[in-house]
């Protein structure tokens, strides 16, 4: 295991102290310049996740918050279905007419989203406080194949990316918060890529126990 990082028991992968003069400021800029990358994936990718979460569900949600929202994307293409839909940022990006901003994430929702989000959070463990049926959760997937392979990873990113999953830590996570896995997928590979033939994203489904 590479310094500053270790395994938790649960199998999670902790970045456990930031990096001395790496500062990430998760500003308006950083949403513009991170979906700029995207440009019309965006929107693809919003209607993908929406179609896989309804396919797991069987059935259309009441109420959605969309924690980390980025660009509003995926929001803008909810609400249109989705009665009541919310977002939650650290920052002032505008969301969508008609969607209306979360002060909190711990009200009562039907699905709560986690779309690269988690891995970015200083307190992880504010999952417990979470009350919503359902979470849908992407994350990049941490094979960690070898110091080597992680330490030229994509998505290890200092001070920024600061927990990393595979699928069974990432079930070992929810199942001490009592979520219970539904459906595990890489459907994002579609658009985002594989990295050398491997998955890329991971997207999970749990129901509340």
């Amino acid at each position: 295991m590479l310094n500053n990082y270790i395994t938790l028991s649960n199998g999670v992968i902790h970045q456990y102290e930031k990096f001395e003069g790496v500062k990430i400021c998760y500003d308006i800029n950083y949403i513009k310049n991170r979906y700029d990358l995207y440009k019309n994936k965006s929107l693809q990718m919003s209607y993908l996740r929406l179609g896989y979460l309804m396919g797991i569900l069987g059935s259309v949600p009441n109420s959605l918050l969309d924690v980390g929202y980025g660009n509003g994307d995926f929001l803008n293409v909810c609400k249109h279905i989705i009665p009541h839909c919310y977002g939650n940022e650290i920052n002032n990006y505008p969301l969508p007419d008609g969607v209306k901003f979360a002060d909190t994430i711990t009200d009562n929702y039907d699905v709560i989203c986690f779309f690269d989000v988690l891995e970015h959070f200083e307190n992880i463990s504010i999952i417990k406080n979470i009350n919503a049926k359902f979470i849908y959760i992407s994350i990049p997937e941490c094979h960690y194949f070898s110091d080597d392979w992680f330490l030229n990873w994509k998505h290890r990113r200092p001070n920024e990316h600061i927990w990393h999953f595979n699928k069974n830590a990432l079930q070992n996570f929810f199942t001490e918060f009592n979520y219970k896995l539904i459906n595990f997928s890489n459907i994002e590979d579609t658009i985002r890529d594989k990295i050398n033939g491997n998955s890329n994203i991971l997207s999970g489904v749990f129901v509340k126990c």
